[in-house]
């Protein structure tokens, strides 16, 4: 990655460094950006805060029943398997009746974790502030909204944005479904092809 220009300040740089020295997940997400007055409102920060807790709880649990399908053949865990698929076809019934897939925007590359997120060019609004919003699949009706300001602009477009401060609990959560992405990433492609 090449940087081009940095937003001055030395918070720009930090924000850039620590983003780069952790973990990140590079997903194709439906995605879409509104400008943002900067700093947010430390009561819209609040708001933001509390709804963003409830949906990667929402995401956590409908990924790990989704990876808790093991290898047992015992007749509870075969029927567990059964109700387990019977309530994914119902969380897509619910996701297609709240966001039609034609409402949905388009799927974007993103690479984010706790600290912000590099966004494709175009997407982010002019101005310093705005609010990422990302569907995820396991739950397209909730998107993780995190308001962020304008920190690193490349040459190719593309842009970093520092996300808000967001509270130990829910950067924690934000980590903690990073690395589980990352590591669904690591072991698909550690799996032999046939």
């Amino acid at each position: 990655m090449t940087p081009g220009n940095t937003t001055p300040g030395s918070v720009a740089s930090a924000s850039w460094d620590d983003f780069e020295q952790r973990v990140s997940c590079e997903e194709s997400l439906h995605a879409d950006c509104e400008p943002l007055a900067w700093p947010p409102p430390p009561a819209r920060l609040q708001q933001l805060a509390e709804r963003n807790a409830n949906v990667l709880a929402a995401i956590a649990a409908l990924e790990e029943r989704r990876a808790d399908a093991g290898e047992d053949d015992s007749p509870l865990m075969q029927e567990m398997l059964r109700m387990d698929a019977k309530l994914n076809v119902l969380v897509e019934i619910v996701n297609s009746l709240l966001v039609p897939d034609g409402t949905l925007p388009p799927r974007q590359l993103l690479r984010f974790n706790a600290i912000g997120a590099v966004l494709p060019a175009g997407l982010a609004p002019a101005g310093d502030g705005l609010l990422l919003r990302m569907r995820f699949d396991p739950c397209r009706s909730l998107p993780l909204e995190l308001a962020a300001q304008v920190a690193r602009q490349f040459d190719d477009g593309r842009m970093f944005v520092a996300f808000a401060p967001l509270g130990d609990a829910l950067g924690d959560a934000i980590e903690r479904m990073v690395f589980r992405h990352h590591r669904r990433k690591v072991a698909g492609a550690r799996q032999p092809l046939v």
